[in-house]
C-alpha cells in the first residue's frame, strides 16, 4: 500500500516479540485499521528490550529470531515494520528487514549508534531523551543526516525527573517539528512510571487516550501506540500498552 502522505504517521504494536500469535493477532487488526482508514500503519515490535529495569524481566526471542518473525509479518500482512536497535553491530541486519529504524530515547545521543542506523538507508526514528529538551535533538539529527540518512524522525515520549515518573512538556513538538518535518508522540511510553513498581516500569494506560489528543494539538504529525490483545498479561510494558480493541475507535478520533 502506498502511504498516504496527508495522512499521520500510525505506528502500533506490541512491546516486545512474545510469540507468533501474538504478532499474528495485532498484525491482522492492523490490516483491517489500515482498509477501513486508508492509512499505513507501521507494525513495532521489538526482538530485545536491552534497557529492562531488571535482569530477570523477558527481553525477547533475540536478534536472529526476532528478525526473522517480523520478516514473517511483513510478507504475510504487507506492513511496514519498525524496530529498535540497542547496538551498532544490529544497523546492517536490521536494516535489510525493517523500513524504520529507531534509536532508544536513552541512546539518542550515542554517535556510533545513529551512525550505523543512519548508513542502512532506512528512515531513522530518534526517540527524545528523557533528559533532553526538544530543541536540543537538532544534534542527533545532524549526526544521522552527516552520515546518510535520507530521512529522520523524531519522537516525544516525555521527560524524567527521578522519583519514578514522567513529564510531557507538548511544547517539544513544535520546537522539533522546527528541526524535522516529521515529529511523532509516543502516547504510551509518556505514562510510564519508570521502575516504581517493585522493579519493574508501570504506568497509567487510562491517559494514552488524552497524551494522543494533546499532541494533535501541539501539532503532531505521527503517534506511537505499543497495544496487546490483553495488556495485563504482557511481558513487557505491561501497565502502559493500549488494549488492541480500543485502537480502532482512537485513530478515528485522530482522524
Amino acid at each position: 500500500m502506498e502511504y498516504m502522505q496527508d495522512k499521520p504517521v500510525f505506528i502500533a504494536g506490541p512491546c516486545v516479540i512474545e510469540s507468533k500469535e501474538l504478532l499474528n493477532k495485532v498484525a491482522e487488526e492492523l490490516q483491517r485499521l489500515n482498509k477501513k482508514y486508508h492509512t499505513d500503519i507501521i507494525f513495532k515490535a521489538s526482538f530485545d528490550k536491552a534497557n529492562r529495569t531488571s535482569l530477570h524481566s523477558y527481553r525477547g526471542p533475540g536478534l536472529n529470531k526476532g528478525l526473522e518473525m517480523l520478516m514473517e509479518i511483513k510478507e504475510r500482512y504487507g506492513l511496514r515494520l519498525l524496530t529498535d536497535i540497542h547496538e551498532s553491530m544490529q544497523a546492517g541486519p536490521v536494516g535489510e528487514v525493517v523500513d524504520v529504524i529507531q534509536i532508544p530515547a536513552f541512546l539518542c545521543r550515542q554517535t556510533d549508534l545513529l551512525v550505523a542506523a543512519a548508513r542502512t538507508g532506512k528512515i531513522v526514528n530518534i526517540k527524545k531523551a528523557q533528559f533532553l529538551s526538544g530543541r536540543d535533538m537538532r544534534y542527533p539529527v545532524e549526526k544521522c543526516l552527516e552520515s546518510g540518512a535520507g530521512e529522520v524522525w523524531l519522537t516525544e515520549r516525555g521527560n524524567s525527573f527521578g522519583y519514578n515518573n514522567l513529564v510531557v512538556d507538548f511544547r517539544n513538538i513544535p520546537d522539533m517539528k522546527e528541526i524535522v518535518p516529521t515529529v511523532i508522540m509516543d502516547c504510551t511510553h509518556s505514562v510510564q512510571r519508570p521502575s516504581a513498581g517493585e522493579g519493574k516500569t508501570v504506568g497509567d494506560r487510562k491517559f494514552v487516550p488524552s497524551m494522543a489528543m494533546a499532541a494533535k494539538a501541539f501539532g503532531a504529525t505521527g503517534y506511537f501506540f505499543e497495544v496487546h490483545p490483553d495488556p495485563d498479561k504482557g511481558l513487557s510494558d505491561a501497565a502502559n500498552m493500549l488494549e488492541l480493541d480500543k485502537l480502532d475507535a482512537l485513530i478515528g478520533n485522530l482522524l
